[in-house]
């Protein structure tokens, strides 16, 4: 079996065990044991919420670093249009992209720009028969995972579109092979600048059969400070943006929707809301909308843990550099008729879901019968003081590691036995 590579790591020395993150996981991926956090490999999808809410910042999103784009010939970088938006009073992006290049990249390609034909890709899948509506992004890899894990039932509904940062790495190493046809495959490095932690994850595991066009991924945080150093107002600048408002608004909960040009549509930001939305569809109450678009992180893209600046201040930067720009630049040829399968990835990856307790549906029965008679015993309150984030998820861990007697700090409190 693979070993998922994750980006979401625990410093055990910071972690006090306060229990913030354990009620805050999506997954209940977090135990505390022995006085410390311990995160299941298996559960977690990466979305960087505890990294968000730990009071100690006991938890860090590992990342690569700019150094390591050294070891290619030429070196691409790719920004996420959140960039952008970590910027005060910035109105022309293309200070920001020739300071990527001053800072060591040969070339700069927007993602933005790839947004916008997976944007107009999205409206002839959203056409074609036999897909399942409502339609869900798939554009944040911590969904994705989520999906798998926990709504398995809902995988038919996900846009088998890549994101555009795998639609901008191809199409950059295209035309860098097409201008310097001296380059090998391996001299080119492609690095995305990235606002989370899921996209890390994503580009080093790869997707299911797909493999990330991606080398290198650097956190937005990471090239913040180095930019600020070299960008002048007041100087000479190439002309290198080429994308318009659709492209950049990708950045912020409900761009991708309105680039679309759809509106049954409905746009979810932060993991929790994602979670409610996902259980709602799995329910079959969310079926008035074609599109659904889901962020693990608030506010969008912009939101993420690798970003500096305030979502909500990057979302106002976003839309004042956005208001002078046309809707879009980037289209189809007219006479295409197919998406390109560039554009597409095959099956989704195969996880185990969270809720199969056993290959054996006897067994598995069994265990249920066993996690909800244990359940019962139980407060009921959820406190977290066991180290599980619920009463229900004890009983399971009970369960699946075939510990038979109850232990509940609680009931040891009132002087109580459990049943």
């Amino acid at each position: 079996m693979d070993i998922y590579e994750h980006s979401v790591l625990l410093d055990r020395q910071k972690c006090t065990g306060c229990t913030t993150c354990l009620h805050h996981c999506a997954t209940e991926a977090i135990r505390i044991i022995d006085g410390h956090a311990v995160i299941n490999q298996e559960r977690c999808i990466d979305c960087g919420e505890c990294i968000r809410v730990c009071p100690n910042n006991a938890k860090r999103a590992v990342t690569d670093r700019l150094e390591d784009m050294n070891r290619f010939k030429y070196k691409i970088a790719l920004p996420a249009p959140s960039l952008y938006g970590q910027f005060n009073n910035m109105d022309d992006v293309d200070y920001i992209l020739n300071g990527l290049k001053k800072i060591g990249f040969d070339e700069v390609f927007e993602v933005a720009k790839a947004a916008e034909l997976v944007s107009a890709y999205t409206r002839k899948y959203l056409k074609a028969d036999g897909v399942a509506k409502p339609l869900i992004s798939s554009a944040c890899p911590a969904v994705l995972r989520l999906i798998s894990l926990v709504y398995p039932s809902l995988e038919d509904h996900v846009l088998h579109m890549l994101p555009p940062m795998e639609v901008a790495a191809d199409w950059a190493r295209v035309k860098a092979k097409k201008e310097h046809p001296e380059l090998k495959d391996e001299d080119i490095g492609v690095c995305f600048i990235s606002p989370c932690a899921s996209k890390m994850s994503y580009v080093h595991n790869n997707f299911g059969e797909y493999k990330s066009k991606v080398d290198v991924v650097v956190a937005i945080s990471n090239v913040y400070f180095r930019l600020l150093d070299v960008m002048k107002r007041d100087e000479q600048m190439e002309n290198l943006t080429d994308t318009g408002m659709n492209g950049i608004m990708w950045a912020s909960s409900g761009g991708e929707s309105t680039a679309i040009l759809n509106e049954d549509y409905l746009a979810a930001d932060g993991i929790d809301n994602v979670r409610r939305v996902l259980e709602e569809m799995e329910n079959g109450n969310i079926q008035h909308v074609k599109f659904v678009e889901l962020n693990a992180c608030p506010g969008g893209c912009v939101g993420g843990v690798l970003t500096v600046q305030n979502p909500f201040i990057a979302k106002t930067s976003l839309r004042s550099i956005s208001r002078c720009l046309p809707i879009a630049v980037n289209f189809p040829d007219k006479d295409e008729e197919y998406i390109p399968d560039n554009f597409l990835f095959g099956e989704m990856p195969d996880y185990v879901p969270m809720a199969r307790l056993s290959s054996n549906i006897g067994e598995s029965m069994r265990m249920m019968q066993d996690i909800q008679r244990i359940k019962n015993t139980l407060p009921g309150i959820d406190c977290g003081a066991c180290g599980a984030p619920s009463c229900r998820a004890h009983a399971e861990d009970m369960v699946r590691q075939g510990i038979k007697e109850i232990s509940c700090p609680i009931l040891t409190a009132r002087g109580e036995t459990a049943k």
